[in-house]
């Protein structure tokens, strides 16, 4: 089986946030007004944070870093989860399963990456927008718990269209609209147990680092530090 996981060049990143808007569209993530932000009920599965970051030399930094979801592989969401609504998959991808939130949030309060949301309202689209909704993604409803899924149904449609064909999956058939977006090529998707894959390749670079890392999670997003 797989492994999948990201990998994030800081040097290349230009803080344009087409990973945002791209997320956004294609996981039908509804528009949030100013009042709803302000208060900080805005949902986004991929955001920028801002983060002073030690780059080489021990020179703090502040730097605009792209935020998924972690997809860790010692989650906390999933052990705190009293209705096994989220569950970690033998892929390595922390999956979501909405019918079965409770809304409780304890995932929310678990997560250190503050990756999940939870849908204070029922999801609400001006009417062009609403004909733009994409067909291969459940449409969330109030009172649950949604995230960053590394876009799981392009896997599926893409392990389909395979077995249609009579062959397995191959490289690069697989990859989240944030990564086929990207427009400056700063993020790279995988397999990190492949050896022949970019993203494993990246993942070994001197210049890679997890965020929080001294908490155990063993996040599958990793980010490679601005160069000398």
């Amino acid at each position: 089986m797989a492994r999948w996981g990201m990998v994030i060049d800081l040097d290349r990143c230009t803080g344009c946030q087409a990973c945002v808007v791209a997320c956004k569209v294609e996981n039908n993530v509804p528009p949030t007004g100013a009042e709803e932000s302000r208060q900080g009920r805005a949902i986004s599965w991929m955001r920028l944070a801002r983060m002073e970051l030690h780059e080489h030399g021990g020179k703090p930094a502040s730097r605009l870093v792209p935020l998924p979801c972690m997809h860790c592989e010692n989650p906390p969401c999933v052990k705190v989860c009293p209705a096994t609504a989220t569950t970690l998959d033998e892929e390595g991808l922390v999956a979501q399963v909405f019918p079965r939130c409770i809304g409780c949030r304890y995932c929310t309060t678990a997560c250190p990456y503050t990756a999940r949301h939870f849908n204070w309202h029922a999801p609400r689209w001006p009417e062009p927008m609403r004909e733009a909704l994409n067909p291969d993604v459940s449409v969330r409803p109030k009172g649950v718990v949604e995230k960053c899924t590394f876009c799981h149904h392009r896997l599926q449609r893409a392990r389909d269209e395979a077995r249609m064909r009579g062959r397995d999956l191959e490289r690069g058939e697989y990859v989240p609209a944030c990564v086929e977006t990207c427009p400056a090529n700063a993020m790279t998707f995988g397999d990190l147990d492949d050896p022949r894959s970019d993203v494993a390749r990246l993942s070994e670079s001197p210049r890679a680092f997890r965020l929080m890392e001294e908490l155990g999670t063993r996040p599958k997003v990793i980010y490679l530090s601005k160069g000398e």
